[in-house]
């Protein structure tokens, strides 16, 4: 029987926002850390923006942690949000290293910065010589090769860094193609943090074949296996789930849905984050397609409400087997 691993829901930049986690750690058990959708573009030396404080409002939902993250290229930026979260009462600030989108890569931030480790070097001196809350860096294995890893570890080696997340893919493949798992293989014994896997955990059965290849990984991060069901964390760490798995989803996306209604008075956007959010929860049913379909068409809040309730009521929900 393989051990049961810490479990961190991976942030997804416009889903996983500060209500998307309270009303998500209400409802469902299993995750030990909630990272942050990254923060960038902001003032050093300057009060945060009303946007940004109201996203960092709660270092805990439910008892369960919360993670700010970051994405620059400016040790200065990271120095100044770190002290900001320090004042909030935030433990750890993590380092986007990893978000592979173009029009962020090619500006050198996240995944576009894996292959000049001189400039991660550099900003991680800095970075250590005055921060005072635990650092830690979600990275992938390079941007155009798994090979900049080679270059990058012994950076990261240098300093004490709390965690590292390597995601198994490179920053050009985005979401597609196969973890490359053999690359991930050669960092397991080179890399000194504390490392956790990412990439491609959609099943508990997932994750018992990835640990018994890799017993000494016990951090996994997950991110589109939890917006596609709810219940993996706990699934994976073999903890009981309600009689009826499909009422509590469906109180949880009324409760979030109202929530967002409620933020964004009644502002037609709320339907696009919605719709955003059920791309990846369709999967939670046997008729992905079907029920994406009927999601998708909703053109107001009384389709959308009928089209979630029609789904609820017929016979698209997946049997769970405990």
């Amino acid at each position: 029987m393989t051990a049961s691993p810490k479990i961190y829901f991976a942030p997804f930049q416009g889903i996983t926002t500060h209500l998307f986690r309270e009303v998500y750690a209400r409802h469902f058990s299993g995750v030990d850390k909630l990272f942050t959708p990254y923060f960038s573009n902001f003032e050093v030396g300057c009060k945060l923006p009303l946007k940004q404080m109201t996203a960092l409002k709660n270092q805990s939902e439910n008892g369960v942690e919360v993670v700010p993250q970051v994405l620059s290229k400016s040790a200065g930026e990271i120095l100044w949000l770190a002290k900001c979260c320090e004042e909030l009462g935030f433990k750890e600030l993590n380092w986007n290293l990893g978000c592979p989108y173009p029009q962020v890569a090619k500006k050198k931030r996240g995944s576009g910065l894996l292959p000049y480790p001189e400039m991660v070097d550099e900003i991680l001196e800095k970075v250590f010589r005055e921060i005072n809350i635990a650092f830690s860096i979600k990275c992938r294995l390079g941007y155009a090769s798994a090979d900049e890893l080679d270059a990058l570890i012994p950076v990261f080696n240098r300093f004490s860094i709390s965690e590292l997340t390597l995601h198994a893919r490179i920053g050009k493949q985005l979401y597609s193609g196969q973890p490359d798992l053999d690359a991930f293989a050669e960092a397991i014994s080179l890399i000194k943090a504390p490392l956790a896997y990412n990439g491609d955990i959609f099943t508990p059965e997932d994750w018992h074949h990835f640990s018994e290849r890799y017993p000494s990984i016990q951090l996994l991060m997950l991110g589109r296996g939890i917006l596609r069901n709810p219940f993996l964390p706990a699934q994976i760490k073999g903890l009981a789930l309600p009689d009826n798995p499909q009422a509590i989803v469906y109180q949880f996306v009324d409760e979030l849905y109202h929530a967002i209604r409620h933020q964004r008075n009644d502002n037609p956007s709320v339907l696009n984050a919605m719709k955003e959010y059920w791309s990846y929860l369709c999967e939670f049913f046997d008729e992905p397609l079907r029920v994406f379909r009927k999601i998708r068409k909703s053109k107001n809040f009384r389709d959308f409400e009928e089209a979630v309730a029609d789904i609820f009521d017929s016979l698209y929900h997946r049997q769970f087997l405990i």
